[in-house]
């Protein structure tokens, strides 16, 4: 179970490191072309907030952290479908890409 850390003002988002590393390349891709969104997810723990979202912006610091030393493969269509429903929508949420227990907050 791989890590997304934001701002370091919260706790990391858990996710598993195959969705990871699909979310590392389309983040990146949008930070990289300077384009912000939304980022939201189900917290699954004990949280004031049941879901919470995010502004992702390239000036606020990002960190992925992965269990595994090797990355696991890149599908090229998941890439894909995942940046296609963000550039439709502008917000990328977690929880159509990710089973219940991997959306839970480490």
């Amino acid at each position: 179970m791989g890590r997304l850390k934001y701002d370091s003002t919260e706790p990391p988002i858990a996710i598993d490191d195959e969705t990871l590393v699909h979310l590392k390349i389309v983040i990146g891709t949008k930070l990289r072309r300077n384009e912000s969104f939304l980022l939201t997810w189900l917290r699954g723990d004990e949280a004031q907030d049941a879901r919470t979202t995010i502004w992702v912006h390239p000036a606020i610091p990002l960190q992925f952290g992965f269990d595994a030393a090797v990355l696991p493969p890149v599908a090229p269509e998941r890439i894909t479908t995942i940046m296609t429903s963000l550039n439709a929508s502008g917000e990328l949420v977690l929880d159509e890409y990710l089973s219940t227990s991997s959306s839970d907050r480490a």
